[in-house]
C-alpha cells in the first residue's frame, strides 16, 4: 500500500490503482482505529480503494492464538521451573538425608558441628580423639573419595605383634568404625556431602553418575554372562555330537571330551563372577548390606586347650581392629555410647553376642551400633572375650544421713 499521506490514500492522493482493492483487518476496533489515524490523520478520509475495519473472527483467531502462545510459555516456564524444583527438592533431600544420618550415627564422637570435644562422647574415648571436621585448612586436603574410603572400609588389627599390614595410605584408627556393612553406598555419600558443609565446601563427586556408572557395568556384565554361555553351550554341543559321532564309528561309547570345552566353561564362570558382584554393587548402592540377611545359629564350641588363646585373640580384636573400647566401657574407661560391658558374660547368651556382632540391625534396626564386617573366627573370638567379662556386681555406696544443725 506504501506510506499513505494525510487522507492522500495510497499514491499521493490518487488512491489505489484502478481496479485494486487492499483491505487491512485488524482483530479489535482499537487496533483498526488506530491504524487508520496514523494512515488519515483526524481525518475520517480514506482514500479510494483502501479499507481499513475490524473483524470479529479475526479478533477470535488472534485471541485464540494468543493463549495458545501464552500456554507454550507458561507450559516451558512450567517444565523448567518443575525440572528445577525436581533438582532442588533432590538435592534438599539428599542434604536433609546425609544431616540426619550424620546426628544418628557420628555426632556423639565428632559433635553436631564437627568440632572437638563438641560430642558428649569425645572426651572418654582413647586415643586417637575424632578428627576437627570443621577444620576447612585440614578437610580440604582430603578428596570426597578419601572421605567416602575413610567412613566404608574393612577395619584393620592395629596390634604390633600378629596384626595386619598396614600400608601408608591406609586409615588405621579402630575407634572410627566402617559402615561399609551397615549403610548404602548412597547414605554414605550423602554422610560425605554433610561432612562438607561442616567445614564450609561442597561436595563435588558426581553420585547420578556414578549409579549410572554402576547400572551400565551392569548391563554389560549381563552381555558377557550371556555371551560368555552360548559360547560355552555352543562347545559343549559340539564336543557332545563328535563324541556321539565317534560312539556311531566305533560301535562303542565314548565318553565326552570335556578339555574342548574348558576354556569356554572357565569363562562364563569368571563373567557370572562379575555379573553377580555387579549386582551386588548396584543393590548396595541405594540398599543397606545387611538388610534382610539373618545370622544362622553359629557353632561356639571350643576346646579347653584353645579356649585361653581365643579369648586372648578376641580381647586383641576388641581393642585393636574393631575399637569397641570407643563406645563401650570396662572398668571406668572407655567411650560411652553404648552399655558398659563390666558384667556382660552374666547378661547376654554367648549365641546372641555372636549374632549381634555379625549384623546388629538385623536384631535392632534403630541400634546406633554399626556391623563391623567381622569374620566368623573374629566375632567367635570377641564372643569368647566378651563371655568372660563377669565383673562383681558393685553395691551402692551408703551415704551417710545428712546430721541437721
Amino acid at each position: 500500500m506504501g506510506w499513505a499521506k494525510r487522507c492522500g490514500g495510497g499514491a499521493g492522493g490518487k488512491g489505489v490503482s484502478k481496479g485494486r482493492l487492499i483491505m487491512v483487518v485488524f482483530p479489535s476496533r482499537c487496533s483498526a482505529g488506530l491504524f487508520q489515524l496514523f494512515v488519515c490523520g483526524d481525518s475520517c478520509c480514506i482514500g479510494p480503494g483502501l479499507s481499513i475495519r475490524p473483524d470479529q473472527k479475526t479478533q477470535e483467531r488472534a485471541v485464540s492464538m494468543k493463549a495458545a502462545r501464552l500456554g507454550v510459555v507458561a507450559f516451558a516456564v512450567g517444565v523448567l521451573g518443575g525440572a528445577a524444583l525436581l533438582a532442588g527438592g533432590c538435592a534438599n533431600e539428599q542434604e536433609k538425608r546425609g544431616r540426619d544420618l550424620y546426628v544418628h550415627y557420628c555426632s556423639d564422637c565428632h559433635g553436631e558441628s564437627g568440632k572437638q570435644n563438641e560430642g558428649f562422647n569425645w572426651s572418654f574415648m582413647p586415643d586417637p580423639k575424632p578428627k576437627d571436621l570443621s577444620n576447612k585448612s585440614e578437610m580440604g586436603t582430603f578428596k570426597d573419595e578419601e572421605l567416602f574410603n575413610t567412613i566404608s572400609r574393612d577395619m584393620l588389627d592395629t596390634s604390633e605383634e600378629g596384626g595386619d599390614e598396614i600400608g601408608d595410605d591406609d586409615f588405621a584408627v579402630p575407634t572410627m568404625p566402617t559402615f561399609k556393612y551397615t549403610l548404602s553406598e548412597e547414605e554414605i555419600w550423602a554422610i560425605v556431602g554433610h561432612v562438607r558443609t561442616l567445614h564450609g565446601t561442597k561436595m563435588e563427586f558426581n553420585v547420578a553418575a556414578r549409579k549410572a556408572s554402576l547400572e551400565e557395568g551392569l548391563k554389560a556384565a549381563q552381555a558377557k554372562f550371556e555371551q560368555a554361555k552360548q559360547a560355552y553351550e555352543a562347545a559343549e554341543k559340539k564336543a557332545n555330537e563328535e563324541a556321539e559321532r565317534k560312539s556311531e564309528q566305533l560301535k562303542k561309547d565314548v565318553e565326552v571330551d570335556e578339555s574342548a570345552y574348558a576354556a569356554e566353561l572357565a569363562a562364563m564362570v569368571q563373567a557370572k563372577k562379575e555379573l553377580d558382584a555387579a549386582q551386588v554393587a548396584l543393590n548396595n548402592f541405594s540398599t543397606r548390606p545387611g538388610k534382610g540377611v539373618s545370622i544362622p545359629r553359629p557353632d561356639l564350641t571350643v576346646k579347653s586347650a584353645e579356649a585361653a588363646k581365643l579369648v586372648e585373640r578376641g580381647k586383641r580384636l576388641y581393642e585393636n581392629k574393631y575399637g569397641c573400647n570407643g563406645c563401650h566401657n570396662l572398668a571406668g574407661e572407655g567411650g560411652k555410647i553404648g552399655p558398659a560391658l563390666d558384667r556382660a558374660g552374666f547378661r547376654l547368651n554367648a549365641t546372641w553376642i555372636y549374632r549381634w556382632l555379625k549384623n546388629p540391625q538385623a536384631m535392632d534396626s534403630a541400634t546406633r551400633m554399626p556391623a563391623l564386617g567381622l569374620k566368623d573366627e573374629d566375632a567367635k573370638a570377641v564372643t569368647m572375650y566378651v563371655s568372660t567379662l563377669r565383673a562383681p556386681k558393685t553395691e551402692p555406696v551408703a551415704q551417710k544421713p545428712v546430721e541437721k544443725p
